[in-house]
C-alpha cells in the first residue's frame, strides 16, 4: 500500500510516514520543525494514506471521537472508540473493510489528533 504524506512538521512521538497535516511555524508561518503550531481549519486533514483523506469537521466536538474518510466522490464516517463504521456514502464493502483496517491500525494517532484539536 502506498503511503502519501504531505510535507509537514511531524510532532514528536509520531511516525513520520503518517504525519498529521496542519502544522506550521508560529514565527515564520511556513513549514518549520522548531516552532510548530496547529493551523485552524473547518475540516482539518489528519492524514493521507494511499488515496484516502482522513479528516474531521471542527463543528463536531460534542460527538464521540470519529473521523471521515474520503476518496473521490466516496465518503465514510468511522467511530474511533471502538472502531466502527457510522456511515457510508458509496464505498463497496471490500473497500470499507480495507479502510476500517487502516483506521484500526492508526487509531491511536487519530485519537491523539482528535484530542489535540478538540481538547481532552
Amino acid at each position: 500500500m502506498r503511503l502519501s504524506v504531505p510535507t509537514t512538521v511531524v510532532p514528536e512521538g509520531l511516525d513520520p510516514t503518517i504525519a498529521p497535516v496542519g502544522f506550521r511555524c508560529r514565527i515564520t508561518h511556513g513549514i518549520c520543525a522548531a516552532h510548530p503550531v496547529k493551523v485552524a481549519s473547518l475540516a482539518p486533514t489528519v492524514a493521507r494514506i494511499g488515496p484516502y483523506r482522513f479528516y474531521f469537521f471542527s463543528h463536531e466536538p460534542h460527538e464521540p471521537p470519529h473521523l471521515h474518510v474520503d476518496r473521490e466522490q466516496y465518503s465514510a464516517k468511522f467511530w474511533l472508540e471502538p472502531v466502527a463504521l457510522a456511515r457510508n456514502l458509496g464505498y463497496a464493502a471490500r473497500e470499507l473493510r480495507e479502510i476500517e483496517t487502516l483506521v484500526s491500525q492508526y487509531r491511536q494517532m487519530l485519537l491523539e489528533a482528535w484530542d489535540d484539536f478538540f481538547g481532552d
